[in-house]
């Protein structure tokens, strides 16, 4: 069965996903949801994520939204190749890094945040670089102090999971908003070993049929 994912080419939500499928081997099409252009709050697109947001995907006859709960949902349907841990101290360890990015610093730098700053409080554009690489940095922060003790090649040992999943996104954004990731030595070293991974780059924002270049 092939999964559809209705998502944009630069959104963190939806490149977790697109890298949870391509990692468990799921065939999926994308259509592009286009976020500057307000596409996610259109009828069509409200009726598969009531949240106005990014990704939703149809796969086993269902839609599903939010990122977390999609690639929950694939590792308990679909549990080869495993992306947790067999125990329940390295699942924990794995959740905690996926709540510290997708709650934690994700939310505080996504674009309906900035645009929120600009519309209520007056905080223009030239300013959103600087909110946002505070909040990525403070986060990083806390992350790379959690993550150390276990890492390996990987956010946990020398095994993908979804710690990953959710530290490339966030760290092509830190890239964005100019935050220094040698401050940050092991999540920058895991980051570039899972981009050498073939999944990874065909994941990556550039290789995805709505990219702006």
């Amino acid at each position: 069965m092939t999964a559809t994912v209705y998502g944009y080419w630069r959104s963190s939500a939806t490149w977790r996903v697109r890298l949870a499928l391509l990692l468990k081997g799921i065939p999926f099409k994308v259509i592009p949801v286009h976020l500057v252009h307000n596409e996610q709050l259109g009828t069509d697109h409200l009726k598969r994520n009531p949240m106005g947001q990014v990704p939703a995907v149809h796969i086993d006859g269902q839609m599903l939204t939010q990122s977390v709960a999609i690639m929950e949902y694939l590792e308990e349907t679909r549990p080869n190749p495993a992306l947790l841990p067999t125990d329940p101290t390295g699942r924990a360890s794995v959740r905690q890094a996926v709540e510290v990015i997708n709650s934690g610093i994700q939310p505080l730098q996504n674009l309906a945040t900035l645009r929120r700053l600009q519309s209520e409080y007056g905080v223009e554009r030239p300013h959103w670089k600087p909110w946002a690489a505070h909040y990525i940095h403070n986060g990083f922060q806390a992350l790379e102090a959690l993550v150390a003790p276990n890492a390996g090649k990987y956010l946990w040992k020398d095994k993908i999971t979804f710690a990953d999943i959710c530290l490339t996104p966030q760290v092509y954004n830190a890239h964005r908003f100019g935050v220094d990731m040698n401050d940050f030595p092991t999540l920058n070293r895991t980051a570039i070993s899972a981009g050498e991974l073939h999944e990874f780059r065909a994941a990556h924002p550039d290789q995805q049929p709505d990219a702006q270049r």
